[in-house]
């Protein structure tokens, strides 16, 4: 199974769980992954982690392509159904819009078109005023789940080393 990352995944693990100053295992772990074609996110994504000002920004900086994968011809075909999806079930005109411009339209076609599975912190909302990723991976038939789930899953391990 390979990963496509939201942008939340990478900016709370930074602010919260994972920081850079306590817990370098954890971004290792997406570098080797990346490596093993496992994790992977979108040049979107990256975009948004390299516009601020932080250890996280540089860090997307240098990961390039290979880890925020640039836009691909086969994902034009669901660009028009994750789009198609999004009209046709009731958002405010607002909501629809916002999300036809950000990352998460953009990864949730990759995620369709290459049958990749969504790691996000987002939860379903039952609510017209925000389109939220895994409402249109439950909708598309797209696999989602937490990043803790894929780090259970992938068998990820951050194992105290000896004292510094």
């Amino acid at each position: 199974m390979a990963y496509l990352l939201d942008a939340n995944v990478f900016i709370q693990a930074k602010n919260l769980h994972y920081g850079f100053d306590f817990c370098p295992a954890f971004w290792d772990w997406l570098i080797v992954s990346n490596e093993r074609q496992v994790v992977f996110s979108i040049e979107k994504v990256g975009d948004e982690l390299e516009a601020g000002n932080d250890d996280l920004a540089q860090w997307a900086k240098v990961r390039g392509e290979t880890f925020f994968l640039p836009p691909d011809p086969q994902i034009v075909p669901a660009f028009g159904q994750v789009s198609t999806w999004v009209n046709g079930q009731g958002y405010e005109p607002a909501a629809i819009n916002t999300f036809l411009q950000v990352a998460d339209y953009y990864l949730c076609a990759h995620a369709l078109a290459h049958s990749l599975t969504i790691v996000t912190h987002e939860i379903p909302a039952a609510t017209a005023k925000k389109v939220k990723i895994p409402n249109v991976c439950i909708g598309l038939g797209i696999k989602h789940m937490t990043p803790y789930e894929m780090l259970r899953r992938e068998g990820a391990r951050f194992v105290l080393g000896g004292r510094a």
